[in-house]
């Protein structure tokens, strides 16, 4: 974790951080305004600015999750929304995060990630022993090919995407985003998985 961590604080403290829209994405956002049980656990993890924590937090979600490996956003999110819950802020590494949600969010997390396929499928399982029996994992893909020589962010293939999930979840919506915010607009899959 050490290693991740001194990466992504670093990126953070330099001010690296392209994924940074400043505002809650437009298909998670859309998703949060359809559920009405406001009392489900929700684990946003790699959340960096959580501006859709705080969006679900203001809506009336009050069990939502932020989890990051590294600090600075963590206490960014702090000062930005004073009165979310400190003990609801985690910093740690997913991985070995141990919890039991109703939603998790996927939200520039996945493409962040080592993108072999080894690291995926640790990515899909642990997804799987995190959630609820019934619990859904939704969120958002980037569909470009993968190229390890451009970087992050790291994309792939809807048939790619579906070989670590299928045999986990059931798989509700895996398909083209139809409302990406207009930078991303024909570059992301929304996906909706429920635990079986």
């Amino acid at each position: 974790m050490e290693h991740l961590e001194q990466f992504w604080t670093q990126r953070y403290q330099d001010g690296r951080t392209g994924w940074n829209i400043g505002y809650p994405s437009t298909p998670i956002k859309t998703f949060f305004d359809q559920l009405e049980d406001k009392e489900q656990s929700i684990l946003i993890p790699g959340a960096g600015n959580a501006y859709e924590a705080e969006y679900a937090y203001a809506l009336g979600f009050q069990n939502v999750y932020v989890l990051d490996i590294a600090r600075p956003p963590l206490e960014a999110f702090h000062q930005r929304v004073p009165n979310f819950p400190e003990g609801q802020l985690l910093h740690a590494d997913f991985f070995r995060h141990v919890g039991n949600y109703d939603l998790i969010v996927e939200q520039t997390f996945f493409c962040a990630l080592e993108p072999t396929a080894k690291r995926r499928r640790q990515y899909a399982e642990h997804m799987h022993r995190l959630l609820k029996p019934g619990g859904q994992l939704m969120g958002l893909l980037f569909k470009h090919k993968l190229d390890l020589t451009k970087g992050r962010p790291f994309g792939g293939s809807l048939e790619e995407y579906r070989s670590y999930f299928e045999d986990l979840f059931e798989i509700e919506v895996m398909e083209d985003c139809y409302n990406s915010i207009k930078p991303r607009q024909g570059n992301e899959y929304f996906l909706l998985l429920r635990k079986a």
